[in-house]
Formats: structure tokens, C-alpha cells, sequence
């Protein structure tokens, strides 16, 4: 299934030895939670073995009797073969000609319950589905039913399903070895609501008698009884406590970063800090109606979040060196004197291989509705371009193949961010600062050309869909080179600017020069006064000066 241009893997099982591995986070909102009418669903895809490329599928017709191999999506192996369908859609990333999105979030749960002989690995359903769904309940059923024929190989999985008019959270986990399918829920995301997951099941308690709402396989609660997880009554039966018992790294590193979007957009959600911290155990809802409502600039802003301002915020302690970085280097936890610590984990991460904003609108045809805000490495780091659903062809520096993890290229955007990011990791409250007017620039291109280019592509589809999708195929490569082209110039000019650990002079983005032509005297700025502070409580008079 998965091309196998990708070598390297995604390693996003939630259990590797003993060890779980925090990675990806979703946000959903539905229409009458967006400013402009939009259901939104947003991916980081958090992975250091991820390279960042966009995937592809051409819509295809197929005769009866052919079959489609499935390779795993984290690994490449060689799960089996399925049954094809006669007609499969275009898919660019995540999003589909018919602008249904899935993302996804592992929450690993019970080992006991992954089944090594199912077919169907949880990146292989999410992208054999879109091939396949016209709509988020469609979407579901697929899901479910490929898992129920094929078994379903990979562990607990939180998956962010949506249509231009409905956004749902599916949660499904394995039944174990010799016991084909899966247990899962499907709850809908109210119109007026956002919700989040992130790598922890959020699905508790759920209506059993409400199926335009909720749906659920008939044996969900059944088979919780039936392997000791759970004796209450069915309608206290909560998913997430079954299949997925919360514990402190669930609490801090996972639902820390759903209460951080929750806390930005409504206020009450304040109080759930000390469940984030995990020193509560009383969860969040599964869903909150915002403060206000919420745009797309709003939500990749949100994506962009490491806590700052909150309980949480790392960015002013001694952690973050002498420049406020809200990053630290993995793992996790670590210990000091056999006491064990940990890292926060927020949204944005360094470990981030793509991310996008889906933006799905039922008032405007597929082919212009469906908008894939395609982005590179780290949220924070990284630029927000409008791939269109009905694009066929892939922008070069996206383009499958174009380098790996071992293969530096310098017309893959994912290098080019990377290159960039790493500059700035290491002088964040300095170097940021440039990075983020380049980021303004592009994305409010991006944003202010949006209506004019979608008039343009609407008369154009009401002559001749072919036509629209050609012009938004043209117009999304164009953006992409264009923002690639602005990224790697702004690598060009850090690199000058902070070499060797000066600032070098400049204005507007021009460095300036001496009367003679040549480059002016460099600004020796060192370190805050701060960090000077600590050196002298640290070293006393070892390096003070003597006259």
C-alpha cells in the first residue's frame, strides 16, 4: 500500500520495550466553532524517524479481481493483500478529492490486544480509506470494516475523521492474537465544539442510543467484561479507562497538550492545570465550546504552542539556556542523583516530520473547498501553504523521494526547514524573531490571495472542472517553490547574520556596510544579563577581572 520510496519509518507505536513514545497531536473544530463555516482538522505528524514529504494517489479505476498489497506505513514490511474497489479518489497527504481528512494519535494501550497477524496497520487504513470514502461516516464504516475483514495490526489509535460538514473522534484498539477486528467508538464533535487528542484515548462515558451522534462496535463493552477491564454497568463504561488506563505520562506529556488548546479558547478549562501536571486524575471532556469563534490563522497559531504564559511554560527556567528555548533534546525523563524527571511535551515538537490544517468547506465544490495547509518539520518552524484536495501533481520540494533521512536534498523542503530550524533552536529569542516576519509574510500571502484565487478557480470549474483543478494545481505548486524559495533565502541570511556568535548589522533584511563598500563591524552581544548572573552564583570570582 504505502510507497516504497519511503525507507525510513514512523515509529509511533506507543510501546517500544517498556517505553512509550509520546508523538502526534489533532485538534478538531466544527463549523459553527470556525469563523468562516469551515470543520478544521489539524496533524502534527511527530515522529525523528518521519522524513516530511506529500503524499499522493491519483484517482484510478480498477477491474474486478485486482488486488492492492499493503506495506506498513511505519516500516515498509509486507502485511498481505486486500480486495481493491473499482474506483479510488485523488489523495494529497491526508485529505481527498471529496475533502474527507483523517489524522491520527496513538495511544498504544493494552499490549496484550495488538494482533500480529492483522493486515491492516492503522497509516495503511488512514490512507487506503481516504482512496475510498466519500464522508466522515463513510470513512468510519470503511475503517471498521477493513479491520473486522483483514484484522487490524497496529496498537490503540485515536483517529480525527472529517467532512466539510461533520468532525468525528474514532478510537478502535486490537482484540489480541487469534481474534480478528477491533473494538472501537465514534463519537461526533457537536458543530459548535473543538476538541483534541493526543496519544491518550479521550473517548469515557458515551451515549448507547444515539446513533446519528455515536456509534460503537457491538462488542465494545461486551469484550471489556469478558477480559477483566471492566464490571459496571454499560452505561458507565468508559473506553478510555478500559482499553487505555491513564497514568502519569498520559496526564503530562499527552492530555497536557489537549488542556493547553482547551485553556486557550474557553477559560473555564483553567482549572484542569493540575490534571495536565498529573496531580488530578478528574478528566477533561472530550470536547468544550470555544470562547469565540475560531479561524484557521487561530488554530495554527495554536499549533505552534509550548505552553507559554501558563503552569507549564519552560521557556524561563535554566533548561532553556541563556535563550529562552522552549525545546529540550529527548528523552522524555531522565533522572539526576536516581531521582527521575521529565520534559514537558507540548504541541509544537522539533520531532515533527509534517503537519497541515485541513480546512474543508461545504458551500464551494470539492475541488476548491477542500484546502490541505501543508507544512515541514516543526509547527512553529515551519510555513502553512494551501495544497488544494484536487491537485495532480505533487510540488517538487514535497515530492515523495525527494531525499530521505540519510539524503540531504537541497530542493526538499523538509531539509531546507530543518537547516533553518536548527539554527534557530540554538538561538531561539534571538533568532526567531526574523524567522517568524518571514513565516507572517508567506502565510498572509497565502491568506490575503485566498478569495481572489478561489473566484478565479469557481468560474473557472463552471465551464470546466478540469480546468479549475489544472489552475489549482498550478497555483499550489507555484505557492510551494515560492514559500521553499523565501525559507532557504532566510537560511541564507541567519547564517550570515548570527555567524560565529555576533549579530551582524542590518535593516530590512539588508546588511550594512562600512563608507568603503565593505561589511560594517559585527555586534558582539554574548549573553543576557540573566544568564551572566548565574555564571558568577555558579563560578564566584574565577573569572572575574583583576587590575
Amino acid at each position: 500500500m504505502r510507497k516504497i520510496s519511503l525507507l525510513l519509518f514512523v515509529l509511533l507505536f506507543c510501546i517500544v520495550s517498556q517505553n512509550r513514545i509520546f508523538a502526534c497531536t489533532n485538534f478538531l473544530v466544527g463549523k459553527k466553532a470556525s469563523l468562516d463555516g469551515s470543520t478544521i482538522i489539524t496533524y502534527s505528524a511527530d515522529s525523528y524517524a518521519l522524513f516530511g514529504e506529500l503524499y499522493h494517489w491519483p484517482a484510478k479505476k480498477w477491474s474486478k479481481g485486482d488486488m492492492l498489497k499493503v506495506y506498513e506505513w511505519d516500516t515498509g514490511r509486507y502485511m498481505g493483500e486486500i480486495a481493491q474497489v473499482s474506483q479510488t479518489y485523488n489523495v494529497v497527504g491526508n485529505m481527498n478529492e471529496h475533502q474527507v481528512t483523517i489524522g491520527e494519535t496513538t495511544f498504544g494501550g493494552r499490549e496484550e490486544l495488538a494482533d500480529p497477524d492483522g493486515i491492516m496497520d492503522y497509516g495503511s487504513l488512514i490512507y487506503i480509506t481516504l482512496q475510498r470514502a466519500k464522508n466522515a461516516r463513510e470513512a468510519i464504516r470503511i475503517m471498521t470494516e477493513l479491520t473486522a475483514q483483514y484484522g487490524y495490526y497496529s496498537g490503540g489509535e485515536s483517529f480525527s475523521i472529517g467532512d466539510p460538514n461533520e468532525i468525528w473522534v474514532l478510537e478502535m484498539i486490537g482484540k489480541g492474537k487469534g481474534n480478528k477486528g477491533t473494538v472501537w467508538v465514534a463519537v461526533r464533535i457537536p458543530d459548535d465544539c473543538i476538541s483534541a487528542h493526543a496519544n491518550q484515548a479521550r473517548i469515557q462515558q458515551f451515549p448507547l442510543n444515539d446513533p446519528d451522534n455515536c456509534i460503537y462496535s457491538k462488542d465494545v463493552i461486551s469484550f471489556a467484561r469478558e477480559k477483566g477491564y471492566y464490571t459496571g454497568k454499560d452505561q458507565d463504561f468508559s473506553f478510555a479507562k478500559a482499553y487505555n488506563p491513564l497514568d502519569f505520562g498520559g496526564q503530562r506529556f499527552c492530555e497536557a497538550r489537549v488542556w493547553s488548546f482547551f485553556n486557550r479558547n474557553n477559560k473555564d478549562m483553567a482549572k484542569y492545570v493540575t490534571y495536565a501536571q498529573g496531580k488530578t486524575q478528574e478528566p477533561m471532556p472530550l470536547y468544550i465550546k470555544p470562547d469565540k469563534k475560531l479561524s484557521l490563522a487561530d488554530i495554527q497559531k495554536m499549533m505552534r504552542d509550548h505552553y507559554e504564559g501558563t503552569e507549564l511554560d519552560w521557556s524561563n527556567d535554566i533548561g532553556a539556556g541563556p535563550f529562552k528555548s522552549p525545546y529540550r533534546w529527548a528523552p522524555l525523563t531522565w533522572k539526576s542523583d536516581s531521582v527521575e524527571y521529565c520534559n514537558e511535551r507540548p504541541i509544537a515538537t522539533q520531532q515533527s516530520g509534517f503537519v497541515f490544517t485541513s480546512q474543508m468547506r461545504s458551500w464551494l465544490p470539492n475541488a476548491i473547498g477542500g484546502v490541505l495547509w501543508f507544512g515541514t518539520d516543526d509547527a512553529d518552524q515551519t510555513v502553512f501553504t494551501p495544497m488544494y484536495c484536487s491537485v495532480t501533481e505533487i510540488p517538487e520540494c514535497y515530492r515523495e523521494g525527494n531525499g530521505d533521512l540519510y539524503t540531504f536534498s537541497w530542493t526538499s523542503s523538509f531539509w531546507i526547514q530543518n537547516w533553518v530550524s536548527n539554527m534557530v533552536y540554538n538561538k531561539y529569542n534571538y533568532m526567531h524573531t526574523d524567522l517568524e516576519k518571514v513565516q507572517k509574510e508567506l502565510e498572509g500571502k497565502f491568506f490575503s490571495e485566498q478569495t481572489e484565487t478561489e473566484a478565479r478557480a469557481l468560474e473557472l470549474y463552471k465551464q470546466s472542472p478540469e480546468q479549475a483543478i489544472q489552475f489549482l494545481t498550478k497555483y499550489s505548486e507555484t505557492q510551494a517553490q515560492y514559500a521553499f524559495d523565501k525559507w532557504k533565502k532566510l537560511g541564507e541570511f541567519l547564517i550570515i547574520k548570527y555567524m560565529d556568535g555576533v549579530v551582524r548589522k542590518e535593516k530590512d533584511g539588508e546588511f550594512i556596510r562600512n563608507e568603503h563598500g565593505k561589511p560594517s563591524s559585527p555586534e558582539r552581544v554574548g549573553y543576557p544579563k540573566e544568564f551572566y548572573r548565574n555564571v558568577v552564583k555558579e563560578t564566584g570570582d574565577k573569572y572575574k577581572v583583576l587590575y
